[in-house]
């Protein structure tokens, strides 16, 4: 498997624990049974569990471009030092945005963002001149 493969699938793997982690504020809030229900009452999040939602979405947002480049490098067989360094920059810069946005630290989360964002661009760049 190539890098870009792996680190596509780690980059999911990320989303589904983000998207476990946004769940786990409102379960605090609501308990168990809420969780297993119908959720037809919003729970109350605290301001870490509502920052938890919004980088899971905006994970889903930036996870569709990722998959999509690196799905077309991997269809066009263009796999390189470029592309590897693309992904890995998106994987850890999506990792770190994800746990600097829930800590709080709103500069430092552009930062990452950014980074990974780096990451999209490389992979797009590698493409686009092959």
């Amino acid at each position: 498997m190539t890098t870009e493969l792996e680190m596509l699938v780690y980059s999911s793997l990320l989303l589904v624990a983000q998207s476990i982690g946004a769940l786990v504020p409102a379960v605090l809030d609501k308990g168990l049974a809420w969780g297993f229900g119908n959720r037809e009452v919003a729970a109350e999040l605290p301001a870490w569990g509502e920052r938890a939602v919004r980088a899971q979405r905006n994970m889903i947002e930036n996870l569709i471009p990722f998959a999509a480049l690196v799905l077309a490098a991997h269809a066009a067989g263009v796999s390189n030092e470029a592309t590897a360094r693309g992904a890995m920059l998106f994987f850890w810069g999506r990792l770190a945005f994800a746990a600097i946005y829930i800590a709080g630290i709103p500069y430092l989360r552009t930062v990452a963002f950014v980074v990974a964002l780096a990451g999209l661009f490389e992979i797009a760049g590698a493409l686009l001149r092959a």
